[in-house]
């Protein structure tokens, strides 16, 4: 019998989530940003936490866009600091400036950050075939590469724990169970 993944609870956000962004995968490096931004943001707390904050988080940080979130200064790290629509911590706070920044010297660079990342990855997703939760690593070498590089080009919040669930969240992996209805294997096409 088929059944999600066993890290999804009831709530119907948490079921969208699964069954049509997770492991979905995506190649827009705005959008790649926006994610690895909100993977940090989930050190030390479930994913669900963040989940459910999203559409504070877009409020906050200006929809994500790079070039308006760089210029975040001083004034505007205390001003969030007081925004209860996300967790309020001045460290995950000024990452997310400190990522716009490092972004957009990629972007000048010449460098696309979408195809940047999915070269980790060789540029297709890697499908697992994982018979249960326990079974799945929380970082490989991909992600110990990814992270190692993020931190070189001026990112934080990207240990290779966040990457790698940065990876299955957006389908550079897919680790969706072999159980699960949303494993490509059970997926009719």
């Amino acid at each position: 019998m088929l059944a999600r993944c066993g890290w999804v609870n009831e709530d119907p956000r948490y079921i969208h989530y699964h069954d049509h962004e997770w492991g979905r995968p995506e190649y827009d490096g705005r959008a790649l940003f926006e994610k690895l931004c909100l993977d940090g943001q989930q050190a030390g707390l479930s994913w669900f936490t963040i989940l459910c904050k999203i559409p504070g988080y877009r409020a906050a940080f200006a929809g994500f866009e790079p070039e308006l979130v760089a210029r975040f200064g001083e004034e505007d790290v205390e001003r969030l600091m007081q925004d209860r629509g996300i967790v309020r911590n001045r460290l995950k706070i000024q990452s997310v400036i400190k990522n716009a920044r490092a972004y957009l010297a990629m972007e000048e660079e010449g460098l696309d950050f979408g195809r940047w990342l999915w070269d980790f990855v060789g540029g297709e997703p890697v499908v697992n075939r994982w018979p249960s939760l326990s079974a799945v690593p929380a970082t490989t070498p991909a992600s110990d590469a990814m992270a190692k590089a993020l931190k070189r080009r001026g990112f934080s919040f990207v240990g290779s724990t966040i990457c790698y669930a940065f990876m299955q969240a957006t389908g550079m992996v897919n680790d969706h169970l072999l159980s699960c209805p949303c494993h490509p294997d059970n997926v009719s096409h």
